[in-house]
């Protein structure tokens, strides 16, 4: 039986450009807005960080909050 994703929160890794899915899902959390952000909209994120974010605007929120923890 397959399984859907739908539903799903999806593990990423966040490369330049690119990621990879580590476990199958159809949504990722913004780490600014906590907004659930579908994969297929999924444009901004942080390398460094390895966070996704909503919106140009939720990245430079994540930027003016300085280095991660």
């Amino acid at each position: 039986m397959l399984m859907s994703n739908k539903g799903r929160l999806a593990r990423l890794h966040y490369l330049p450009g690119t990621y990879r899915v580590l476990v199958p899902g159809d949504h990722v959390v913004c780490a600014v807005t906590r907004q659930p952000i579908p994969l297929a909209d999924l444009k901004y994120w942080n390398v460094e960080r390895q966070e996704p974010y909503a919106s140009a605007e939720a990245s430079l929120k994540a930027e003016a909050r300085g280095p991660n923890p």
